[in-house]
């Protein structure tokens, strides 16, 4: 069996950045921001740290694509002669697509927030009534999507597990194995 090493660090790195970042921001930064006095202060505080967390999040992502396309090039045989692990790769694809684009669309919802970067706001994802309405409305998406991310990559981990399980010698693998031998 062909060793994976690289891509399987990049997927896992990158994944585990995604999920932690995203859930660390989701339980402190947001709620975190709302300590600060000044309301006006609270939009600054929140814009600051999902600002910085950006470039991170993206080459985190970019890290874990490049390993899953890794590990997907480097299992192109176990893909195609095990039903199991071609299921467990669509999941895994549909949950990457999902992932991103909830991501994406956070990020859009992300820039209609930190345009402005006074705005009152009680904390990083609830409005005041004094905050302005197109940030209201991106803040009360963001904060459903806040938990969305983290439970959609939470998932990967989980389905990158079953994949590691499937790797392990097993009848059901040896099975897929003497099917490719069978004439």
């Amino acid at each position: 069996m062909t060793r994976n090493t690289t891509s399987r660090t990049l997927h896992d790195l990158g994944l585990s950045a995604w999920f932690g970042g995203t859930l660390a921001n989701a339980v402190a930064l947001n709620p975190a921001a709302g300590a600060a006095s000044d309301p006006s202060d609270r939009g600054t505080v929140v814009n600051e740290g999902w600002d910085r967390w950006t470039p991170v999040n993206l080459v985190a992502i970019g890290a874990h694509l490049v390993g899953a396309v890794g590990q997907l090039a480097g299992n192109q045989e176990r893909i195609s002669a095990q039903p199991e692990v071609r299921a467990m790769s669509l999941v895994k694809t549909a949950l990457t697509a999902a992932a991103l684009g909830a991501t994406a669309y956070s990020r859009v919802l992300g820039k209609k927030v930190s345009v402005e970067r006074e705005v009152p706001v009680a904390s990083g994802t609830s409005p005041t009534f004094e905050t302005p309405d197109e940030v209201a409305s991106a803040q009360k998406q963001l904060r459903q999507l806040q938990w969305v991310i983290p439970a959609l990559t939470g998932a990967l981990i989980a389905v990158s597990a079953l994949a590691g399980e499937q790797q392990r010698d097993s009848d059901d693998s040896r099975k897929g194995v003497l099917a490719r031998l069978r004439p």
